[in-house]
């Protein structure tokens, strides 16, 4: 089975083709996949809610997260600057390509109703945003624990310059777009 990785070094000859790039380099490339959780004020509330999601998301991605904090005060939500909001994680290389792999053949297709991804995830500038309403439909995610279930959102960026370049490089990519 063909992973990520060599169906983009393959993709080049594809977009070639419906695009007329001359040289490999104009093709578009995944510069990096960014997996993110808001946690909002559950962190202030439990602090081993927090571990628990950097736990899970540091198992399902392969890296150690980022615990990002409040930039500013919000009186209205009840936060201060400086006050933990969310956790991140970037991936690039070789852990980019596997996330991709298992999100794509294993976590997506676990998914209830799975009936592919809308086409509308791909903005103008040629990056895709998704999210994932529980974390548990990665293997990694323990059975026993599902009471503590959370999103993330899930962002790749490419080098697309377009947005129909960059739905038709997710498309070879192998990501499940919907069919109309």
């Amino acid at each position: 089975m063909e992973n990520v990785k060599q169906k983009e070094a393959g993709a080049f000859a594809a977009m070639q083709k419906a695009f007329g790039y001359t040289n490999k380099l104009a093709a578009p490339k995944l510069t990096k996949i960014v997996v993110s959780v808001g946690t909002g004020t559950l962190m202030k509330k439990d602090r081993h809610k927090n571990d628990f999601v950097v736990d899970r998301l540091a198992k399902i991605t392969g890296q150690k997260p980022v615990v990002k904090s409040a930039k500013q005060s919000v009186s209205s939500f009840k936060i201060r600057a400086g006050d933990p909001i969310g956790v991140m994680v970037t991936l690039r290389g070789e852990r980019m390509y596997s996330f991709l792999d298992k999100l794509i053949d294993i976590a997506l297709p676990r998914t209830k109703d799975f009936r592919g991804i809308d086409d509308k995830i791909v903005d103008a500038m040629g990056n895709a945003t998704m999210s994932v309403k529980e974390h548990s439909i990665f293997p990694e995610a323990a059975e026993e624990e599902l009471k503590d279930v959370f999103g993330m959102g899930i962002t790749m960026v490419t080098t697309a310059k377009s947005r129909p370049e960059a739905v038709a490089f997710f498309n070879l990519l192998g990501l499940p777009f919907k069919k109309d």
